[in-house]
């Protein structure tokens, strides 16, 4: 059963889910893959979910440390896995994370396991960009990867070229 809360944010009201043993899914009101089924509302059990991203929105928090249960392919959780490791106020081209991962002719693949992220900012999929470095594809929406890449700049002592 899939559990759910909301948090409060500068992109406006994140939906958390859950399965009761980790966060399976974090979704802006523009994304397009939020589930259409919701079990109950357990807040409590989001409860440091939602501390450690009013840290990150704050700018007090760099890197999320929470138990992540998302069911995906072996193939999405690889790329996932790789964008956990995109440092705070960086970013990686499609290409690059396919290189990551070992598979460099993987690109388009990599970009379609990006999309299908279900927890967006905590597994930074914004920090992806297209080959010339423009921002392209964010299924929360253009204006909250733009938000985001900015605000990791600001707070991380670097300027936006975007």
């Amino acid at each position: 059963m899939i559990i759910h809360s909301y948090v409060d944010s500068p992109l406006g009201p994140l939906l958390l889910t859950g399965d009761g043993e980790g966060l399976t899914g974090l979704y802006t009101d523009q994304h397009g893959r939020k589930p259409t089924e919701l079990g109950p509302r357990v807040d409590e059990e989001f409860a440091e979910a939602r501390t450690q991203l009013q840290e990150y929105f704050a700018g007090e928090r760099d890197d999320f440390d929470l138990p992540l249960t998302a069911p995906g392919t072996p193939f999405q959780r690889a790329v996932w896995q790789a964008l956990r490791q995109i440092r705070y106020g960086s970013t990686m081209t499609y290409r690059e994370v396919a290189e990551e991962i070992g598979n460099p002719k993987a690109v388009r693949a990599v970009g379609s396991a990006n999309s299908r992220n279900p927890i967006s900012i905590i597994v930074p999929c914004h920090r992806v960009v297209g080959s010339d470095g423009k921002l392209i594809g964010y299924a929360g929406g253009f204006s909250a990867k733009k938000w985001l890449l900015d605000h990791e700049l600001a707070t991380a002592g670097l300027s936006s070229t975007r």
